[in-house]
């Protein structure tokens, strides 16, 4: 309680600032986005790794495996990361469009849950799509999902900008507002109207249509990059107006890094979650066959599903630690480049294959040769995911002032810490890699107790890190005071000032 005539503390008078313009916005029948957009980013998540499912079910058979990873590997693997990296387009492209959009009405409202409806239908396509890949019917339907995503993205910002109140202070009152909803429907509608000609190509030529909707994966990167050349030959182009090189600025910078990072932790949520899915789904022993196999001795039961379960503590490590990397490198970043976004989404879209991972190494065939091939498998997917968290911090560092905080840029104090950290998990998976190939009796138990010793290596590597900076810091401490002797020495020999 404060005194008589005490002024109350500012914290509280913002508090009742924030209050009151909650109050007037419920007042005028409007919102603010916060809790809208968490929920279409837990969604978003959530659609873009369960499309992981129908390619973890396949069903390979131990006498043709080579064959069945083949085909895998050449169709289902690919379209999986193709559509999970066409879902990060759409989620990019909804975090630019409510990036505009400041605040919410139940018309918006509404054309947001139409929108979410359309996205949840996404993974019934892709596994139509992925389990017909050369029938146009499954491309087809995925496309149209796509062009009804667009649409609705579109309709959204054609209301926006019909009331210009809902949009952003800095927006509303600009001149170029029309210029800010070109661009933002461009963004929006891109990805769509390439995904409209693939499904006209799935007709009648059903490859022109995954090139196509790859296109509407990396176009803007192309575009970016032939913008790069074009400045490049031909000289720098006369310089903008201010009104217009700030709408660059907002065109280089369509993420952002809260939005990324709850999107991120999403996927490894999610991908944690589908673990013990397949642990529940699988491992708890039926009644009667406790009582016929085993006795009526549920321990003994569990005792045969001991494999199983090595596996999803193995691969739950790798998951959660993945997924620290992912937080401490973002822990360090300011901001999040479309460099950096394109390289998390390839990083993310390997992440949701771990539970395919955990499927091969968990029920593995009895041949020694298969059982080697599928721990391959799982090491190429860790590699994958691991060594693009490690170019996204390489991409922060090419622009370090800008996206890194001082502590995480060349010579900062974790600068060491993250470099070792980040690459921990590519060196790691190589290692296990080789091991398959030179070790004949490395088997999947030996795979998974390295995967749950990898969380005591994070903790000495910390403390080896710590120790070599600190013998690098006393190596300089004494090479000073030696220097500095040396100069007294050459003191007496240089001639006296006058």
């Amino acid at each position: 309680m404060s005194r008589p005539g005490t002024p109350e503390p500012a914290l509280c008078v913002q508090g009742d600032s924030a209050a009151g313009t909650q109050d007037e916005d419920a007042a005028d029948g409007t919102q603010h986005s916060h809790r809208m957009l968490s929920f279409s980013d837990a969604l978003l998540s959530i659609i873009a790794t369960v499309m992981i499912l129908p390619v973890t079910h396949t069903k390979i058979s131990p006498e043709q495996f080579d064959k069945s990873v083949q085909k895998l590997l050449a169709t289902r693997i690919a379209v999986y990361l193709m559509t999970f990296l066409i879902v990060t387009v759409a989620w990019a492209a909804h975090t630019r469009l409510f990036q505009v959009v400041g605040k919410i009405d139940d018309t918006l409202a509404l054309l947001n849950l139409a929108c979410m409806m359309t996205i949840t239908f996404l993974p019934f396509t892709f596994s139509l799509m992925v389990t017909f890949p050369e029938v146009p019917l499954g491309i087809f339907l995925f496309c149209m999902c796509v062009i009804a995503i667009g649409a609705v993205q579109a309709l959204i910002v054609v209301y926006a900008f019909r009331f210009p109140h809902l949009l952003n202070p800095e927006i509303q009152g600009s001149a170029h507002r029309a210029l800010y909803r070109r661009h933002v429907l461009h963004i929006v509608l891109r990805g769509p109207v390439l995904c409209l000609a693939a499904a006209g190509f799935s007709l009648f030529f059903y490859p022109a249509s995954y090139l196509l909707m790859a296109m509407a994966v990396f176009l803007p990167y192309l575009s970016k990059a032939a913008s790069w050349c074009r400045c490049r030959l031909l000289g720098p182009q006369e310089p903008p107006t201010p009104s217009i090189e700030l709408f660059d600025l907002n065109r280089q910078e369509p993420l952002s890094k809260e939005r990324v990072a709850a999107f991120s932790d999403g996927v490894y949520a999610i991908v944690a979650t589908l673990l013990i899915l397949d642990i529940c789904e699988d491992n708890v022993p039926d009644a009667k066959d406790v009582d016929e196999r085993f006795h009526g001795s549920l321990v003994a039961a569990l005792r045969e599903s001991g494999p199983r379960f090595l596996a999803y503590f193995g691969s739950f490590a790798t998951v959660g630690l993945l997924w620290f990397a992912h937080h401490s490198l973002f822990l360090h970043v300011r901001k999040a480049t479309q460099p950096m976004g394109l390289l998390n989404a390839l990083s993310l879209a390997f992440v949701g294959g771990l539970p395919l991972a955990y499927q091969q190494t968990s029920a593995f065939a009895r041949q020694p040769r298969d059982e080697l091939a599928r721990v391959r498998i799982s090491c190429a997917i860790i590699f994958f995911a691991s060594i693009f968290q490690f170019a996204t911090w390489t991409a922060a560092l090419l622009h370090g002032p800008e996206t890194l905080q001082p502590s995480a840029r060349f010579g900062g104090r974790e600068h060491a810490f993250m470099f070792a950290k980040l690459a921990l998990y590519p060196c790691t998976s190589l290692l296990a890699f080789a091991s398959t190939c030179f070790l004949s009796r490395f088997s999947t138990a030996i795979f998974h107790l390295m995967q749950i010793a990898v969380p005591s290596a994070f903790l000495l590597l910390r403390l080896l890190v710590r120790l070599a900076l600190a013998l690098l810091q006393t190596l300089r401490g004494l090479a000073r005071p030696a220097r500095g002797a040396e100069e007294d020495v050459r003191a007496p020999l240089l001639p006296a000032p006058c």
